[in-house]
């Protein structure tokens, strides 16, 4: 006897055209496909267009805010300033109130490479939102950002949470 336990097609279906974060994931990768191809001849792919945008500040931010815009981990933002770092576009330095923390900022030529970029960003946004139906880009702005809002928010899966070491079960 098989333990197989098997999901008829029709839920296969029922999530493919349902699914909010498969349909999320499809256009998020459509875009950054997009972008990419039409931040290209800068030199800069759409990640590291919004990362760059995100240091270009009147003062050099802290990690944690800069990561926590672009939803990542310190350690994934540490990657992805690496290749930008070695082109020489940002600089990383350690934060004079908190030797422990590093700043980011962008260099003279990483501003020049952001400027060169950002009326291709311009055109290419321009054009998403002719597409989109009235209102549809800001509305869809919106959502995402309501989504965005979420994070943390979901319940968890039955079972996934162990107790804290030192706690005791129930009924002990």
């Amino acid at each position: 006897m098989s333990n197989s336990v098997e999901i008829p097609f029709s839920t296969t279906l029922l999530v493919r055209d349902t699914c909010l974060c498969l349909h999320a994931q499809r256009a998020a990768r459509a875009l950054a496909r997009l972008f990419d191809d039409a931040l290209r001849p800068a030199g800069l792919t759409n990640g590291q267009f919004s990362l760059m945008m995100s240091l270009n500040r009147p003062e050099p931010p802290p990690m944690g805010p800069v990561a926590a815009l672009l939803a990542m981990d310190q350690t994934t933002l540490t990657a992805a300033l690496k290749p930008l770092q070695r082109k020489g576009w940002v600089m990383v330095m350690e934060n004079p109130r908190d030797r422990r923390g590093r700043l980011l900022a962008l260099t003279g030529e990483g501003k020049a490479v952001l400027a060169n970029a950002l009326p291709i960003w311009k055109e290419t946004h321009a054009m998403l939102d002719g597409r989109l139906p009235d209102g549809g880009s800001a509305r869809l702005r919106q959502e995402l950002l309501a989504v965005s809002g979420m994070t943390g928010e979901a319940p968890k899966p039955a079972g996934s949470r162990r107790p804290r070491q030192g706690a005791r079960a129930i009924g002990e």
